[in-house]
């Protein structure tokens, strides 16, 4: 099953919602790929044995791994937690996410600075480039299980916007003016 993106609507209601726009406008896999954002849809019933996984860490490089379940049941100061989630920002190095249970959403900035929001699901394997601005939040269904991926010691460091002058950013902004878009890897 392919990923889920669209073009959300602005709107100050509960964060959780999908937001689509009336009529709806969706983004492909593509649109992303130009974005720097890469997919892969993986089983994750054998995320701990899975050679497909295996293949895509060794080939990008993640050494560290860990497993987070995020949901008011299992997290201290949940609501504050979704919060800062929430708050848009960039990282000095990529962000990935492979989802094995629940359901949540990534948004991201497009060129145009407008919101992509993007419906991550058991199996989808997201890696945001850095510098890219995003934020995350669960769905009305509060739940999700996340693997995360690092290259060497984790680092979950947000900037919140602005931050045009990060290193980052400015490598990402680099990137986005020379078109280059990065191929998608998806299954």
């Amino acid at each position: 099953m392919a990923l889920q993106a669209w073009f959300m609507q602005e709107s100050d209601d509960d964060q959780r919602l999908p937001h689509h726009k009336n009529p709806p406008e969706s983004v492909s896999l593509e649109q992303l790929a130009d974005l720097g954002v890469l997919y892969w849809h993986l089983d994750p019933d054998k995320y701990e044995n899975d050679p497909e996984l295996d293949k895509i860490r060794r080939a990008r490089g993640y050494s560290y791994m860990d497993l987070l379940d995020l949901c008011p049941e299992k997290v201290e100061n949940y609501e504050q937690k979704l919060k800062n989630f929430y708050t848009e920002h960039i990282h000095a190095d990529e962000e990935i996410r492979y989802c094995l249970k629940g359901s949540g959403y990534f948004d991201v900035r497009d060129k145009d600075d407008h919101w992509i929001r993007i419906l991550i699901k058991a199996g989808d394997l997201i890696v945001l480039p850095a510098g890219i601005y995003h934020r995350f939040t669960l769905d009305t269904n509060n739940y999700i299980k996340l693997m995360r991926l690092f290259v060497g010691e984790p680092i979950w460091t947000p900037f919140n916007r602005p931050q045009e002058d990060h290193p980052a950013r400015k490598e990402y902004m680099k990137s986005m003016a020379e078109e280059v878009g990065l191929p998608v890897a998806a299954n």
